[in-house]
């Protein structure tokens, strides 16, 4: 009895020991649900700001805050890029907005930040779009809205021609950066049905991207529209990517892949709309149901370095809806405000 009590003993703790040693990426479940809070960020306007939008958020916590990148659609359909902080997801309808455009950022089109640490330079980047390129500011202080330096742009010779061959009528948009031990990568998306990358290496960035491929297509650009995003795992050698679509019914949702590096082969998750990876209809909402669109956004992450690591285990996402009585209009002053996914069918 006592021996089989220990050999159970010993099944159970090498069941356990296994579970441990996994990858983190058994965490992912085949089909994923997901709770919305309601509205936590709303536009906030000025004296010189009449804005119409809050949307695209990028998000790291840091030093006991949150901190929420976004951009800004003003009444007239003009864009810009806006800062706030706070400790508590409570207190994020009250937080200051801190205007970019008051900043060197400068004004004039600027939109769809990313923000990362790049832990070997120690320097906060923040990415962004201005319309012909990706460009970047970089600061030793994220708390600091005025501390940000003027723009550079990443490619030195504008679109590249892969980009420029595939294009059609569609737009250079949503660079997403993300790097592994060696290599830093950029990612964009055309809204023509083509996602690229772009590479440098860890020590040469934020110069030298070069090497711009094309990483997926789709016949249906609506199926691979834009707002990509690549994570890796924590403790394991997994990478997820997100992509928007906008399915049949016209409203946006997110498709899901995994890769074992980031330029690997990309195996589909839930990419479908019947199964997708965040969608309407695989989201409750605390209270009434204020968009039907799951859009733009960031992960929430494990840290705030340039690896972009988050832990699979009940995972959320910070990202832009639409009241659908409000969907009518022009895009670029379409109301957007932002809300927070957490997942509830985590398998760990």
């Amino acid at each position: 009895m006592r021996v089989t009590r220990m050999l159970g003993v010993l099944a159970a703790g090498l069941g356990l020991l296994i579970g441990v040693m996994a990858s983190p990426s058994a965490a992912l479940p085949g089909s994923f649900q997901w709770r919305s809070s309601g509205v936590l960020i709303s536009p906030k306007s000025d004296a010189t700001h009449s804005i119409a939008a809050v949307k695209d958020p990028s998000v790291v916590y840091h030093n006991g805050r949150w901190h929420v990148f976004g951009s800004t659609a003003s009444t007239s359909g003009a864009y810009s890029m806006v800062y706030m902080n706070f400790t508590d997801w409570s207190q994020a309808a009250s937080a200051q907005h801190h205007y970019l455009d008051r900043t060197a950022i400068g004004t004039g089109y600027k939109a769809a930040p990313q923000v990362f640490y790049f832990a070997p330079q120690g320097l906060w980047y923040l990415v962004y779009q201005t319309g012909d390129n990706a460009a970047y500011s970089t600061t030793t202080d994220i708390s600091n809205p005025s501390s940000w330096s003027a723009p550079r742009r990443f490619y030195a010779n504008g679109m590249p021609q892969i980009i420029r061959d595939n294009i059609g009528s569609g737009y250079w948009v949503d660079f997403w950066n993300v790097c592994d031990a060696a290599n830093c990568y950029l990612f964009s998306s055309d809204d023509n049905g083509h996602l690229y990358r772009s590479q440098t290496s860890l020590a040469n960035f934020p110069n030298g991207f070069t090497n711009t491929v094309m990483v997926m297509q789709d016949s249906n650009k609506y199926r691979l529209w834009e707002a990509a995003n690549v994570y890796k795992l924590s403790g394991s050698n997994t990478y997820l990517m997100l992509v928007e679509a906008i399915g049949g019914n016209g409203k946006r949702y997110f498709r899901s892949w995994t890769s074992n590096s980031i330029t690997g082969t990309w195996t589909p998750l839930a990419d479908t709309e019947a199964n997708p990876f965040a969608r309407s209809t695989n989201v409750t909402f605390d209270g009434t149901a204020w968009t039907q669109d799951i859009s733009h956004g960031e992960m929430v992450r494990a840290g705030v370095d340039q690896t972009l690591t988050v832990n699979p285990c009940r995972m959320q996402y910070l990202y832009q809806g639409l009241d659908p009585a409000a969907s009518g209009g022009p895009y670029n002053t379409l109301p957007w405000r932002l809300g927070l996914l957490t997942q509830t069918n985590s398998d760990c």
